[in-house]
């Protein structure tokens, strides 16, 4: 009997997750003969312990052809770490039970480091208990802080979003500064690694072109140094325009915006940067402020996604079977910049055990020595993965995505309670 396979969606989604899923899907569909049913697990890894297993096969193939331009998480995602094994092994005991009733031989999780960890636990656990399955890593995350990998599919997009955003923000702000608003705060994820907040220097070709001061996690935040330079822009330049990073730390080590309250991964919940650094400047300088929060608009904006950022995902999807189909097993894809002129890339992989938990900032030879700003090195790095437009079709003047009824096949085991 042809194996089933089992894919999920994991952490925060990106605009391009679900080009991976798309080029997963496409891969089934021409290789019929040597699989058996693709299931995706609703709401991530919860779909598994919960035997909530969406059967692709009961979909609209037009709906599903719409996935390779969709933003978010088509079939949800989730926050679930699983913890030790040994500790705590009820969890996998379900996978496993769950993987056996439906004749699963192939399990693919698309996400972070936290989610190569997963994958890794799970291979681990079945390998132990002597069952057949093939488990890859499937990298995602706007962070860009996996390891090994020359970039991560779902940063390029992003890294285009902030870089426009920065860069039509910049100027509204100098049309008004003679008169009105002299600094413009833009925040933007990253907890530990700066890659997001270092995308908007790419606009920069001066020095009195914006993003001014890029605040970045691997850099201490040093108010003195932060407010005199500041004050000497708008003096130099009539205005200040600043990318935040949301996971920028003092010379305590403390997020400048940490809050009391961690998510299921034990991780700090970041976010108020930007008023933050506002209310220093507007009480020290007496400058007026205005700022924004990227948020969820900078990972969900599928509209302006770059097309080398929707290639690579989909080539990931693609690769996943090709890979398992030749025996691969226990690793996460990776993305191999290769050697030439002009920018190319293929598709590779590396063991699970060499990404799971580990992050990868920026490096010191992309940060100006000042520590506000980006070398030409990083920029031309970035450049390579914001290259394109890769545009959804539109309908009455807004972006056609895909509308899934997500169809759950019968359930064969008992209920099971997940710990969140």
């Amino acid at each position: 009997m042809k194996k089933n396979i089992f894919y999920a969606q994991s952490g925060g989604v990106t605009p391009v997750i679900n080009a991976t899923a798309a080029g997963l899907i496409d891969y089934v569909s021409r290789n019929k003969a040597s699989f058996g049913k693709l299931f995706v697990g609703k709401n991530g890894i919860a779909g598994a312990l919960n035997e909530e297993l969406i059967d692709i096969s009961k979909e609209k193939s037009s709906e599903l052809r719409k996935l390779v331009h969709t933003p978010g998480g088509a079939f949800g995602s989730c926050r679930i770490k699983l913890q030790d094994p040994v500790k705590n092994e009820k969890e996998f005991r379900r996978i496993l039970e769950v993987f056996k009733a439906h004749n699963i031989g192939y399990f693919f999780y698309n996400g972070g480091g936290d989610s190569q960890d997963t994958t890794l636990k799970i291979s681990n656990y079945c390998k132990a208990n002597n069952y057949d399955v093939t488990c890859i890593g499937l990298p995602k995350t706007i962070d860009n802080d996996l390891p090994v990998t020359d970039n991560c599919p779902g940063f390029g997009s992003v890294a285009k979003y902030i870089a426009t955003s920065t860069l039509e923000a910049s100027l509204d702000v100098a049309s008004m500064a003679n008169s009105s608003t002299k600094v413009f705060i833009l925040e933007v994820m990253g907890r530990h690694a700066g890659w997001l907040a270092a995308s908007a220097g790419v606009i920069k070709e001066n020095k009195s072109m914006p993003p001014h001061l890029i605040l970045l996690p691997e850099v201490i935040f040093d108010e003195k140094k932060f407010l005199q330079e500041t004050k000497t822009i708008v003096k130099n330049y009539g205005y200040c325009v600043i990318v935040a990073s949301e996971g920028i730390k003092n010379k305590k080590n403390q997020f400048i915006a940490s809050s009391t309250s961690k998510d299921s991964f034990g991780h700090a919940h970041l976010g108020g940067v930007a008023p933050k650094l506002a209310n220093i400047i507007s009480n020290k300088l007496s400058y007026k402020v205005h700022w924004a929060v990227a948020d969820y608009l900078q990972r969900a904006a599928r509209h302006l996604a770059s097309s080398v950022d929707v290639k690579q995902a989909y080539a990931i999807g693609f690769k996943a079977l090709y890979y398992a189909k030749k025996g691969v097993n226990g690793v996460m894809l990776t993305i191999k910049k290769q050697k030439a002129k002009t920018y190319k890339w293929e598709i590779k992989y590396t063991k699970l055990q060499n990404v799971a938990n580990f992050e990868k900032e920026l490096p010191k030879s992309f940060i100006t020595k000042d520590g506000f700003g980006i070398t030409s090195i990083c920029k031309n790095y970035i450049k390579n993965l914001i290259s394109g437009e890769d545009f959804p079709p539109y309908k009455n003047g807004v972006p056609v995505y895909a509308k899934l009824k997500l169809p759950l096949v019968k359930k064969k085991l008992k209920k099971f309670k997940v710990s969140l």
